[in-house]
């Protein structure tokens, strides 16, 4: 005979309810009929910048005044008592932080006699799905490249070979005539240029197998850095390294991360036309997870590289990703191209944030992955 197990306690279904909305990692506030707020979950207070004490029996006009759209999801659902959200254009403005896009829900709030008794509002970080969503875009991008850039490859080089062979030996006859032997030499630097971009595109482009291994993010940028200060150039800027001791090796192919990261310290140093500084920060990022299925989701390792250039215009940043597009003489355009296809290889996010005449930083997303 089975033994009847009696229901719980109200107050037990209900600590039980509190100790579940204060586990889970979704925003969650809950307000009266009078928009007064009675409930703000940990996950609510950070991401808003409110504490408890801030928000409570506070009304959503006066926590929210500057997100209008935020409070007219409230409104909906407390007059019309439906379900209601807005996942693309409200900006959350906080006191103590920067601006953060973010998606909400609101619904009705009912009481046990069914009667609506105030609303439930729920509120995500969008900053990182947007930030996803135009990596995707650079990746169709690059996949688009390929393409173009598979059947240009042969057509280009073997030509290309004919033309540098073909001005070797012409040089060779134009010995007594140094004034002609210049234009030959010419000739050679400028195909040994292209081929150096085609050799670029085409690591771009291809796959290469990668070789993943245990890799001291801290020591690759250590390394990059003492070199970069013997660069002549770069002589009079500062580099002032925090990097977290206790980030354990990543599992990463060293190659590719190397080539990464000299590439985002060597721009942030060039962006710097007179003395300057150059602040490289690594941490863990708890706030965000990479899930991978059948494996436990993942935080990341954030590494930031921010310089004190001139900064960059919003023009040129809608471009920074596009292959062939520079804004330095010589360069090949396809630098940041290439930094955005090996994070992708590592499962990582790379965003770039930058104010005319304040600097630019940089920051790359790696899964702690071991």
């Amino acid at each position: 005979m089975s033994t009847a197990v009696p229901p719980p306690a109200p107050s037990q279904v209900n600590q039980l309810e509190l100790n579940i909305l204060n586990s889970v990692t979704e925003a969650i506030i809950a307000t009266d009929h009078t928009y007064s707020v009675i409930f703000i979950n940990p996950a609510a207070q950070n991401l808003t910048g409110l504490s408890a004490r801030m928000a409570l029996h506070q009304p959503l006009s006066q926590l929210f005044a500057a997100e209008d759209k935020l409070l007219y999801l409230a409104r909906v659902a407390m007059e019309e008592a439906r379900s209601i959200s807005d996942h693309e254009t409200i900006v959350l403005h906080r006191a103590y932080s920067a601006p953060l896009p973010i998606s909400a829900s609101a619904s009705p709030l009912y009481n046990d006699a069914g009667n609506q008794s105030g609303i439930i509002l729920t509120m995500h970080n969008a900053a990182n799905l947007h930030q996803l969503q135009q990596d995707l875009q650079r990746v169709d991008r690059l996949a688009m490249l390929g393409t173009l850039a598979a059947g240009l490859a042969h057509e280009i080089k073997n030509p290309l070979g004919g033309i540098r062979g073909a001005a070797q030996l012409l040089s060779l006859e134009m010995e007594e005539r140094p004034d002609l032997a210049e234009y030959t030499q010419v000739i050679v630097r400028e195909t040994d240029r292209i081929n150096g971009i085609i050799n670029e595109l085409m690591d771009l482009t291809r796959e290469r197998p990668r070789t993943f291994d245990k890799v001291n993010i801290s020591r690759i940028i250590q390394d990059i850095v003492l070199l970069q200060q013997q660069v002549p150039q770069f002589r009079r800027i500062a580099f002032h390294l925090h990097l977290d001791p206790s980030i354990p090796p990543i599992s990463a192919d060293e190659v590719l991360i190397t080539r990464l990261l000299l590439n985002i310290i060597k721009n942030a140093a060039e962006a710097i036309t007179d003395a300057g500084s150059v602040t490289i920060t690594t941490r863990i990022n708890t706030e965000h997870h990479l899930s991978i299925p059948g494996r436990q989701p993942v935080p990341f390792v954030v590494i930031s590289v921010n310089d004190s250039g001139s900064g960059i215009d919003a023009d040129t940043m809608k471009k920074i990703f596009t292959p062939f597009f520079t804004t330095k003489s010589g360069g090949s355009g396809l630098g940041m191209a290439i930094c955005q296809k090996i994070v992708n290889q590592h499962d990582g996010l790379l965003n770039i944030e930058s104010t005319p005449g304040a600097g630019t930083s940089c920051y790359i997303y790696l899964p702690l992955k071991r």
